[in-house]
């Protein structure tokens, strides 16, 4: 099996931890333990009786029980807990796809949700977000594909990295496509509960065929915990478990701790961290509309990242790289997503306003110095 290098996890590795401003990463600021504490009204003295024990296969009874209270309307049965939601991605791969199956993917996508399956010898099919388009998902195209009747059908909705997402009507008919074709729908939640334009959607569970995946990650500023979810058939639980016994086994009982006391405070966690993201979201369109021509800005629906065009930059990459290795400010570069996106890098506008602010200044500075070395004119703003 040769799984091909994961360009955005590859970037990481090299600048996540040598850069002093990240307008980069895709997730919410994080939380501290104590801002936790405080949300969640519990203390770090509700640890001490806890012994170091293994957990669960599918992950600890208390944190199962919240997160099927959140997502399947407390069918246990149905839920497993992951170490984020790239294990879950891993193994549901492997279960469930054979070499020649063909998969249909959202394009640009996160790599893990198309090149596992290619590792394995899936066929890929991409279903296209055009930039023209401002990434509008064309639910027409997606059906035209689905005609084949692909083995599986892979979205994530709001949509990492342009952040558009799709309407209820929307949902249900790309559900409906799913159906026709036979075709299992796995549903990325990673920035589900996190929007702007309109209520969040539910992962749609109510299609029997549906694998839906979250992470703490996203959307409630805990990272560092390392936790997701898989919703599935426990059928399909059950064949994931035998895989899961060569992997990881379970997930640790100190950090499902964590998680359950976020999961039970979901609600004001997140309206939290919307309210934070707003604010720098408007702050991020204000920048772009200053700087003009030089930036072209396709509004986020949710999450916490815009896909961001650079008209007539040929070197995208080098800009990026620059900006971290001169200017200690990750940016992640459009390439990251595959070879057709050169053009664009991912901003993230999820942390401190304070290294937002700082990241576009720097943007800024580096096309500033392109301009005078171009003999060009910066864009009126910038």
């Amino acid at each position: 099996m040769q799984v091909a290098i994961a360009r955005l996890e590859e970037w990481m590795r090299l600048y996540y931890h040598n850069v002093d401003h990240d307008i980069g990463s895709s997730g919410v600021r994080d939380v501290t333990i104590e801002e936790l504490r405080t949300i969640c009204g519990f203390e770090l003295s509700e640890l001490d009786p806890m012994v170091f024990h293994d957990s669960e296969s599918f992950g600890g009874r208390a944190l199962r029980a919240a997160l099927a209270d959140r997502w399947t309307g407390g069918d246990v049965g149905r839920m497993m807990v992951t170490h984020g939601s790239s294990e879950a991605i891993y193994i549901v791969m492997h279960t469930v796809l054979e070499p020649g199956d063909e998969i249909v993917v959202v394009d640009p996508a996160y790599q893990q949700l198309y090149d596992v399956a290619g590792a394995l010898g899936c066929r890929i099919a991409r279903w296209g977000l055009r930039g023209d388009d401002g990434f509008a998902a064309d639910l027409t195209a997606l059906r035209t594909l689905a005609a084949h009747r692909p083995r599986m059908i892979v979205v994530n909705f709001p949509h990492n990295p342009t952040g558009i997402s799709v309407t209820p009507q929307q949902q249900r008919e790309l559900v409906a496509i799913a159906a026709e074709a036979g075709a299992w729908l796995v549903w990325d939640h990673a920035f589900g509960e996190l929007t702007y334009s309109a209520a969040p959607l539910p992962p749609p569970v109510w299609y029997d065929r549906c694998i839906a995946f979250g992470t703490f990650s996203k959307s409630y500023g805990l990272a560092g915990i390392r936790v997701g979810w898989c919703v599935a058939p426990p059928e399909l639980l059950a064949r994931m478990a035998v895989l899961r016994d060569y992997i990881a086994l379970y997930v640790s009982p100190v950090l499902e701790f964590f998680a359950e006391k976020a999961v039970r405070n979901a609600d004001r966690i997140v309206a939290m961290q919307q309210a934070h993201a707003a604010g720098n979201l408007r702050l991020l369109a204000d920048w772009a509309a200053r700087m003009g021509d030089r930036v072209r800005l396709h509004p986020p629906d949710g999450g916490v990242t815009a896909f961001v065009e650079f008209p007539g930059r040929l070197d995208v990459t080098g800009m990026c790289r620059r900006l971290a290795e001169r200017h200690r400010v990750l940016l992640v570069p459009g390439e990251c997503f595959g070879d057709d996106f050169r053009g664009f890098a991912r901003l993230g506008f999820g942390g401190t306003t304070a290294e937002l602010t700082a990241g576009l200044s720097a943007i800024e500075e580096v096309l500033r110095e392109d301009s005078s070395v171009t003999g060009g004119r910066l864009a009126a703003g910038a």
